[in-house]
């Protein structure tokens, strides 16, 4: 019975598959919406105060979509190195630079980026609230 249990953590490849597949998918599409915005921003350069805030709210969009695929990343190497990899974790120089030893120190690393994802996600609502707030008020200002 202890070899059945030893052995089903194996089951652990579904969920690395997953998450490595998930991360990939994630990387792969900052790339093309950076290469987007990119193309855009020489394209028609901001000329206003308007333009350059829903830049950078594209920018903290991006952002967050990075934050989301390193996630995905360390989750999928701290599952393979805690529960696949036959090497202890001491051995490993990326699970070293996270300070992931054991599960709850993954569990502690992800609740940390997941705080800083949800403070960008903050300030991209708050910003595209404001820039809402702000234009429809901003041709009285400029009323004589």
């Amino acid at each position: 019975m202890e070899r059945l249990f030893q052995n089903s953590r194996f089951l652990v490849i579904i969920a690395i598959i997953t998450t490595a597949i998930s991360s990939l998918l994630v990387y792969i599409t900052c790339v093309n919406i950076v290469f987007n915005v990119v193309k855009t921003t020489i394209i028609s350069l901001p000329d206003s105060a308007k333009g350059g805030k829903e830049m950078i709210v594209e920018l903290l969009k991006i952002l967050d979509l990075l934050l989301i695929g390193i996630t995905l990343q360390v989750i999928t190497i701290s599952l393979y190195r805690l529960f696949i990899s036959p090497a202890t974790t001491k051995s490993s120089q990326f699970l070293a630079a996270f300070h992931i030893e054991d599960f709850h120190d993954l569990k502690i690393t992800l609740v940390q980026v997941t705080s800083v994802i949800l403070v960008i996600l903050f300030l991209e609502h708050a910003l595209v609230f404001l820039l809402r707030l702000w234009l429809p008020l901003r041709p009285l200002h400029g009323a004589q």
